[in-house]
């Protein structure tokens, strides 16, 4: 008999006929054997199999409207109160949009071929098949310009602090309406994650941070701090012994943000390192038309963004965010115990000293 190939020593595609008592965890690991189901099916086992460890510090990048369909509640949020998610890295809009539901302000399933200009005639906002009335808006709006001026906000501070400031007041808005657990603000608030937004002035919150500086209040968002924190956090990570993990949910400014951390600390503060150790992608876009932002696992390799040895723990699902995550969670919430906190927001100020630290004797050492 011949021998056979190497290459045919992967296990038999045999999958068992799907059943309506079938688990999620049977589901995903006994029929999500190919194409981009095999990717979510690894993704599903890297994070719950080797990223969930207790030593990995683990940051994920939120871009796309995915607050406004409720995937804070059921999937972002039990993710961060279980442990798993340790720093975010968020585009604006979500953190805004996600603020309606802490409020009380409802959103409704619509249809995303229904007529506009009809829409706008009936004060009636559209985000895909996702609809609400526009006083939502303007009540989140007046929302976060009674919070940013209070006297704790008048000052300098990083994106994370505002985003914590923020869901003290969230956290205490819910309590009063019986609302606790909606909105990821603030969750993270209470959990101590700390929350970052990589173009503070594009979105709704900095429209409104905007408006207060015309009259001279309001916090002035520090984004070098903003950086020196992100970059912090990924060096305590590998240098208390542990790993960096990062779960990126479409693209854009967030997921750049999120990965820039290893070339701030290599190129930029020439501080040994070596790159994040875990990868999951969650995208639609393509890398060979740029839409990719930051492309490919193996292109991040070139820019210090990704441990080359690590290439072997890292998938891209090409898929739409908002069937991924949720399986993800799901995948995740039963197969693993809940983590305890890292509460890395408490740590800020100690982390960047560290940073500051290490940069310091890379420069002496450069002279």
């Amino acid at each position: 008999m011949a021998k056979q190939s190497k290459f045919l020593s992967g296990p038999v595609i045999d999958p068992p006929a799907i059943s309506g008592g079938m688990t999620v965890r049977r589901l995903i690991d006994e029929t999500f054997l190919a194409y981009n189901a095999g990717r979510l099916r690894e993704a599903c086992q890297l994070f719950a199999g080797r990223m969930l460890a207790d030593d990995v510090t683990i940051g994920m990048s939120l871009t796309g409207a995915l607050t406004p369909a409720g995937l804070a509640r059921s999937a972002i949020i039990p993710l961060i109160e279980a442990g798993f998610v340790d720093w975010i890295v968020s585009t604006g809009a979500n953190l805004y949009h996600d603020t309606h539901f802490g409020i009380g302000k409802t959103l409704h399933r619509g249809d995303h071929q229904w007529n506009d200009t009809l829409l706008r005639k009936e004060e009636v906002i559209r985000i895909y098949d996702i609809v609400f009335d526009y006083d939502v808006l303007l009540s989140t709006d007046r929302f976060f310009r009674e919070i940013l001026s209070a006297p704790e906000f008048q000052r300098p501070m990083s994106s994370a602090e505002m985003h914590y400031l923020c869901g003290k007041y969230l956290d205490e808005r819910e309590r009063q309406l019986g609302l606790k657990g909606s909105t990821l603000l603030a969750t993270a608030y209470r959990c101590g994650v700390p929350v970052y937004t990589s173009s503070p002035g594009d979105s709704s919150i900095g429209m409104n941070v905007a408006a207060l500086s015309l009259s001279g209040m309001g916090p002035q968002i520090d984004v070098s701090l903003d950086v020196n924190e992100t970059a912090a956090i990924v060096l305590a990570a590998k240098r208390g012994g542990g790993a960096s993990g990062v779960f990126i949910l479409g693209g854009g400014s967030p997921k750049n943000f999120l990965l820039q951390t290893e070339p701030q600390i290599q190129e930029v503060l020439g501080i040994a390192e070596a790159g994040h150790d875990y990868f999951i992608q969650i995208t639609d876009a393509r890398p060979d038309t740029g839409g990719l932002s930051g492309a490919t696992p193996s292109e991040a390799v070139s820019w210090g963004k990704v441990d080359p040895r690590a290439l072997p723990d890292t998938v891209v699902c090409y898929l739409d965010s908002t069937i991924g995550l949720p399986i993800v969670t799901a995948y995740a919430t039963d197969t693993h115990a809940p983590r305890k906190l890292k509460r890395l927001y408490d740590r800020r100020k100690e982390l960047v000293e560290a940073l500051k630290t290490e940069h310091e004797a890379a420069l002496c050492a450069r002279k």
